[in-house]
């Protein structure tokens, strides 16, 4: 799991570690199955962490086509609401301090697996 960079959201990444999978049927049903549990694991974490309004939770491909989860923390306040969060803002840097308590939240999760990435 990956934290994106960019403060305008809470958003986080899931890549499966099968580089050559880039759809969900590309994952055998046992490996479907482990990808949805982890998928509802990190939802529920980042939902209370944040205390959001809404998920969004998409497996989009267009840039990237490794197969790869977005899930992000939304709020009807938010630069972007309603619309979809890419390409409506610029990546908005995280301050230090406030990134690492984001980052020590998920862990309190269990989410230790937890690395930050750069915005794409």
């Amino acid at each position: 799991m990956l934290v994106i960079k960019d403060a305008n959201y809470p958003w986080l990444l899931l890549v499966p570690r099968r580089h050559e999978a880039v759809e969900i049927i590309d994952l055998d049903e046992v490996e479907q199955a482990q990808l949805v549990a982890e998928i509802s694991r990190v939802a529920r974490a980042l939902k209370e962490i944040t205390k959001c309004e809404k998920l969004n939770i998409a497996a989009l491909g267009n840039m990237v086509p490794q197969l790869h989860v977005h899930v992000i923390a939304r709020r009807s306040s938010d630069a972007a609401w309603p619309r979809p969060v890419c390409g409506w803002l610029p990546p908005l840097a995280h301050d230090a301090e406030e990134i690492q308590n984001f980052i020590s939240a998920l862990r309190r999760k269990n989410l230790a697996w937890l690395k930050l990435m750069t915005a794409f």
